[in-house]
């Protein structure tokens, strides 16, 4: 005979395990909320600002405000990643200047000494 799975009453939170880190705590909170605010919506006894904050989420405006956060993001990183690059070029030319200098003669070449000369 094939085992029943046993299922939780709706009413009894599910364990989770405890986090690690404060994100992650914080992410755990956020999940908990919107899981309530499912169970609300669903229910019909959420509040108003509920409805209000999840109307919002679904609007044009919010989309597109989203997708202008997104592309500053992406335009950010891809400055960040410009200077890097610049920073790195500047060094590479930087070292080819001084062999060429040192190549030509006209670079800093560390002086030898030469103690049998020196009495």
């Amino acid at each position: 005979m094939a085992k029943k799975k046993q299922t939780l009453p709706k009413d009894i939170p599910k364990k989770m395990r405890p986090a690690t880190t404060p994100e992650a705590r914080e992410n755990q909170l956020i999940s908990l909320a919107v899981d309530l605010a499912e169970k609300q919506l669903r229910d019909g006894t959420a509040s108003s600002q509920v409805i209000t904050h999840y109307l919002k989420l679904g609007s044009t405006k919010e989309k597109i405000e989203r997708e202008i956060l997104e592309k500053q993001k992406e335009l950010i990183e891809a400055k960040t990643e410009n200077l890097q690059s610049a920073k790195r070029i500047e060094e590479l030319y930087t070292n080819a200047i001084n062999a060429m200098k040192n190549y030509s003669g006209q670079g800093d070449e560390p002086e030898e000494e030469d103690d049998e000369y020196d009495n």
